[in-house]
């Protein structure tokens, strides 16, 4: 075990976990808050709702581009620096988005990607040090929490503080609670990055760590369903709300409160799944159920329509959060247990390339879809079409490994 090891063993492992779980709360509140106020965005700049999806789009552009330089960053800067890198990056694009231009919600939407970009690669680097592999699918799923927590808050907070105080008033908000968090973990970041190296080069090609994954099969195939994953995710996020007010006849506030129940189930379905992956000690097949489920419920989705008893709709919703929600931290963990053991941090980084690259494909396709369909609910039935994709991606990693 090496000097920076210990320095990580020495710590409470809950500590941790819960600066980590903070971390990517936060940056996942600021992506989602848009999408919890897409009908109030749409009013304040004159554009359709369902525009949205090009907000969230470039947002991931900016994750994109961070998360291939998340593994040269932590090494060279430390993982604690690279998480407040992070939050600051994300505060600040949140403040970009209340200026009432198009310009600005596009930069904005950019630098909140930017700081989520850099989220999992620091992430994965400390949990690492922390977790064997009896606990690993379930410490990074309960991280991974902190996605569905984020969007819990949003869901929740942000249409209330718009419906009282105006739009930018839960944009603001958002902004300062970030920008706080972020100076307030440097308590932690002199005993926590002493593994930082400042001899490693920032500028080495931020495509060798992509290359790397490409070239291992099942690291490619893994991330490669990732890409499908994601794209599923963050449409189901990002048209959620305005699908309900918009074919079902929910109002704004309600539609907030079913949006944190999807994240709710999210949460649940992170860590259960996390926990059913190191009790059968098989993370792809337990990737394989989940992609199974999330087909289900997508298809469901597209069968809701306003005569639909509410109860019927939150059960769908909580079906199809719990898997479409629920695969991250199994997906983490699973590259991180492909990965080389001194490469984690950039492999994490490369294959969330791929992901953020469904991503920001993922919502400009549903937008296509619903362009030529017509309703949200039938888009996500034809959309079960990329999970079943992923399915595919998954079943060939397991045959490459």
């Amino acid at each position: 075990m090496n000097s920076s090891d210990t320095a990580y063993k020495n710590l409470s492992l809950p500590l941790v976990v819960s600066v980590t779980t903070l971390v990517q709360a936060l940056a996942s509140m600021i992506v989602i808050i848009p999408a919890a106020l897409a009908p109030e965005l749409a009013r304040a700049h004159g554009v359709a709702a369902s525009l949205i999806g090009f907000q969230v789009s470039f947002a991931y552009i900016g994750a994109m581009t961070t998360s291939v330089l998340g593994g040269v960053i932590v090494r060279r800067y430390g993982a604690v620096r690279c998480s407040q890198l992070a939050l600051i990056f994300a505060a600040t694009g949140c403040g970009l988005t209340a200026v009432p231009t198009l310009g600005a919600v596009a930069i904005g939407a950019v630098f909140i990607g930017f700081g989520y970009g850099l989220t999992n690669p620091a992430a994965a680097h400390m949990l690492m040090k922390v977790t064997a592999p009896a606990n690993r699918n379930l410490i990074f799923s309960i991280k991974q929490t902190g996605v569905p927590f984020g969007g819990v808050v949003a869901g929740l907070l942000a249409p209330t503080i718009a419906v009282s105080f105006g739009w930018q008033s839960a944009l603001l908000a958002g902004a300062i609670v970030t920008g706080l968090i972020a100076l307030l973990i440097q308590l932690v970041r002199k005993a926590w990055d002493t593994d930082r190296d400042s001899t490693v080069p920032l500028t080495a090609s931020p495509f060798a760590d992509v290359r790397m994954v490409w070239a291992h099969k099942s690291l490619r195939w893994v991330s490669l369903g990732s890409f499908s994953f994601s794209a599923m995710q963050v449409s189901l996020t990002t048209f959620a709300v305005t699908m309900l007010v918009s074919d079902i006849g929910y109002s704004l506030v309600q539609a907030g409160v079913l949006l944190a129940v999807l994240q709710v189930a999210g949460v649940t379905g992170r860590v259960t799944w996390g926990w059913v992956a190191d009790r059968i000690k098989d993370g792809n097949r337990v990737l394989q159920g989940i992609t199974v489920i999330t087909i289900i419920g997508a298809v469901l989705t597209g069968l809701l329509d306003p005569d639909v008893p509410d109860a019927w709709v939150y059960a769908v919703m909580a079906i199809f959060g719990f898997t479409a929600i629920g695969w991250n931290g199994v997906f983490m963990a699973e590259i991180a247990r492909l990965a080389p053991s001194s490469l984690i941090s950039s492999a994490t980084g490369a294959a969330l390339f791929v992901t953020y690259s469904g991503v920001v494909l993922g919502p400009a396709a549903f937008t296509g879809i619903y362009g030529i369909v017509g309703t949200y609910t039938a888009s996500f039935g034809i959309f079960s079409l990329v999970a079943l994709a992923g399915l595919v991606c998954v079943f060939l990693a397991r045959l490459k490994r």
